[in-house]
């Protein structure tokens, strides 16, 4: 039976739309009772809000591309400026009129403007018999914008007076929206985050033909069981979930396992899917460089530009600063003579390093350090001379900002502040490179 049913509409096209938003029939059933037939009024505007990768943005543009509403996309981001969001709504609108997409120019530079060329762009006999729905995107960047912008869209329909709906889509709530002076209230709808079994449903339907559903089924059971808990973004599950299937599929194409093999499968990918962990969400290397780390058996580490940091691109003395800031964390200050001064005389040696010879100071971790012996070991490092230039200290606040450095302490030390560097030994080796 299905799940959605609605008088103004053909049953064939719920039931087409419905195979193609799993998940999300009650928010689409919502919508339909919100919008009605076709040449009814709706309410003059919708507020829909939730978090990223929650099927907002798909399930409208299904929902009216599927029913062949008239309807008008933007996404506010793209088209960031009032001028260039009214202008590019004029534009759509004059396609959605004549059913071409030839359209001449549009010059809206006010408000006034926008609802005088907006009544004459919903003149056609077309637009005047049905509802005509403005879906604007990313509609937080809307409060970027001039004042009367976002209370003007909430009450577009009294203003034009015409039949027009406007949908805001948003990842924030609408508390952070409303303005202080008061506006209209929109209706608002809350898109939750996918559950687990949702997300095992949607990732199910994108099998492989020459794969049975239940093979590839097991195979996003495991992916979620090793990924649910720190990536719910459906979109990065489904980037993972096509970049290591061929790894999963590796024990049944050389004939070791058949598809019924879970725990020899499991074996095989469950290493593979642990480092694929490392990358979640930063996209650090493209899927044909993962594609053949996984091929060599290579770790992630072996190959360039991996690591989150080894490709941040940063001043010259900046470099220097973050190397001069690390050997003055990790090294004694005892040793700053013998490894930065040319003539530092002879050196007596102690039993004291031979008692602490053992014990790394990587495993004790970064010590706090002056800003003035973090300066004397940039100069014994740079081969040209530097001087003390307001550029030099700009720059070791830039670190502190990028949390390459940390402060340690107050500001107002009588002794000036303190740092500690933050990053790794691999970091520093690739930029010492």
């Amino acid at each position: 039976m299905p799940n959605l049913e609605h008088p103004a509409y053909p049953a064939a096209d719920l039931l087409h739309l419905e195979s193609l938003v799993p998940c999300r029939e009650s928010q689409v059933s919502t919508l339909l009772s919100i919008f009605g037939e076709r040449q009814q009024f709706s309410f003059p505007s919708i507020f829909i809000y939730g978090h990223t990768s929650s099927g907002k943005t798909y399930v409208m543009q299904t929902l009216l591309t599927t029913l062949q509403l008239p309807h008008v996309f933007v996404n506010c981001v793209e088209y960031f400026t009032s001028r260039l969001l009214l202008e590019e709504i004029l534009i759509q609108l004059q396609s959605c009129s004549s059913g071409t997409e030839h359209t001449s120019p549009v010059h809206c530079d006010t408000l006034n403007d926008f609802v005088r060329l907006f009544k004459q762009a919903v003149a056609s006999q077309e637009l005047q018999d049905q509802t005509l729905y403005i879906v604007l995107d990313r509609a937080e960047q809307l409060r970027e914008m001039e004042a009367n912008i976002l209370p003007a869209f909430l009450r577009l329909q009294e203003l034009t007076d015409r039949n027009v709906t406007v949908v805001l889509l948003s990842e924030i709530v609408w508390e952070l929206f409303r303005p202080n002076t008061g506006c209209f209230e929109p209706f608002t709808m809350y898109f939750p985050d996918y559950s687990i079994g949702h997300l095992q449903k949607i990732l199910s339907q994108n099998h492989p033909p020459e794969y049975s559903a239940d093979f590839y089924a097991a195979y996003i059971n495991i992916l979620l069981g090793v990924f649910y808990m720190v990536c719910r973004d459906l979109k990065e599950l489904q980037h993972l979930a096509a970049l290591n299937f061929a790894k999963y599929c590796e024990p049944v194409v050389r004939g070791e396992a058949n598809e019924r093999d879970t725990r020899k499968l499991w074996k095989n990918i469950e290493p593979h899917l642990k480092k694929a962990m490392q990358t979640v969400y930063l996209r650090e290397i493209s899927s044909s460089q993962w594609e053949r780390l996984q091929h060599d058996g290579g770790e992630p580490g072996q190959l360039k530009g991996l690591s989150a940091h080894t490709h941040v691109e940063l001043p010259y003395y900046s470099k220097f600063l973050l190397i001069a800031a690390y050997l003055a964390s990790y090294n004694p200050v005892r040793t700053d003579k013998r490894f930065f001064l040319k003539h530092h005389g002879k050196i007596r040696k102690t039993n004291f390093m031979k008692k602490h010879e053992k014990t790394s100071n990587h495993l004790l971790g970064p010590k706090p350090f002056p800003l003035d012996r973090l300066l004397a070991i940039l100069y014994s490092i740079v081969d040209n001379r530097v001087a003390p230039t307001a550029n030099i200290f700009s720059q070791i606040t830039s670190l502190v900002t990028l949390q390459l450095l940390s402060m340690v302490g107050q500001n107002d030390q009588l002794d000036g502040p303190r740092y500690k560097c933050t990053v790794s030994l691999d970091f520093i080796r690739a930029i010492a490179r």
